[in-house]
């Protein structure tokens, strides 16, 4: 086992039919098969708004309880998650008893932004809550939720060109898709059992995409059980699979486990980027893939509020 992370070069994603674009292809594919990670430069994102997040990020959690408190989670999941208010009882690789030693901020995409009404209601199809005490959050969140969008769409049709698939075959899936932004601040905390940052789990959707600061702490389960940090790199996001993409794939890519712990002694802040399918997303696996008789069809957005309401302590 390598017990490291692939680095790939992304940058001939945008160059349609090139040789370059195809290697590239080739290696995500072999990361999200292997390990269901890698680390992924020229990426196009402006460090420019990668830095405008995290200050933004640390500024956010540098406000008062009080005043966070205001901004409390809604029914729609948008807004602030206090301490110790989710534990993942849902994971799958860990008996987790203990809330996670973290705080977070979370946005979605505002699909009926207009006031129209949806032939299909979304249960979390509401109001984002900005603070009012940080008047330039919202343009940050949304121009970089934008960007992350943009270059998504590029790695989805990557993903679908490396499955031997028409690159375009998920766009039906995503034309609303399910986008969650989530700024997250890790204390420092104490080396103890079944204590975590973030518990062992894998992600619910389609793929995610992480900013680290230069703190670390961030650990992935190999094949063979042992867990291995996957230190910062500048310039880079850490890209995963997400449990609706391994459903797909009939298990091919991987949705590998992962947690956080901060044992560093420092602040830890990152901005993970979820990219998902429509709520009404009925997910199969993919006609022509091997390994898909013990996959049965799921629904996403019943999916997903399953896990939310069983791990968030406002939902139950």
């Amino acid at each position: 086992m390598s017990h490291s992370l692939p680095l790939i070069d992304i940058s001939e994603l945008e160059f349609s039919d090139s040789r370059g674009r195809r290697s590239v292809d080739a290696a995500l594919h072999e990361a999200l098969r292997d390990i269901g990670f890698a680390y992924v430069e020229g990426h196009g994102i402006a460090d420019e708004h990668i830095k405008e997040l995290n200050e933004t990020c640390i500024d956010f959690f540098s406000l008062t309880p009080e005043v966070k408190k205001n901004y409390t989670l809604n029914e729609w999941h948008r807004g602030y998650l206090a301490p110790e208010a989710s534990t993942i009882v849902t994971s799958s690789v860990a008996d987790v008893t203990k809330p996670n030693q973290s705080e977070s901020f979370l946005a979605l995409s505002e699909v009926n932004a207009d006031g129209g009404e949806e032939e299909n209601p979304n249960p979390l199809d509401g109001p984002n809550q900005w603070p009012q005490e940080l008047p330039r959050m919202e343009a940050v969140c949304k121009t970089y939720m934008r960007d992350m969008r943009m270059l998504s769409i590029q790695i989805v049709h990557s993903i679908a060109r490396g499955l031997g698939i028409d690159e375009d075959w998920f766009d039906r899936f995503f034309k609303c898709p399910t986008e969650f932004l989530r700024l997250l601040h890790y204390w420092p905390q104490e080396e103890e059992d079944g204590l975590y940052g973030a518990a062992p789990h894998t992600d619910y959707g389609f793929i995610t995409l992480v900013a680290q600061d230069d703190v670390g702490g961030l650990e992935v389960r190999d094949r063979d059980g042992s867990w291995f940090g996957v230190p910062p790199i500048d310039g880079t996001f850490v890209l995963n699979v997400a449990d609706i993409l391994s459903f797909w794939t009939g298990g091919i890519f991987i949705s590998t486990p992962h947690r956080v712990k901060n044992i560093t002694g420092r602040e830890r802040y990152s901005q993970p980027y979820f990219f998902d399918p429509s709520m009404e997303t009925l997910v199969s696996p993919i006609p022509g893939l091997h390994e898909i008789e013990a996959f049965k069809a799921v629904n996403y957005g019943n999916y997903l509020m399953e896990r939310l309401d069983k791990n968030y302590d406002y939902r139950k």
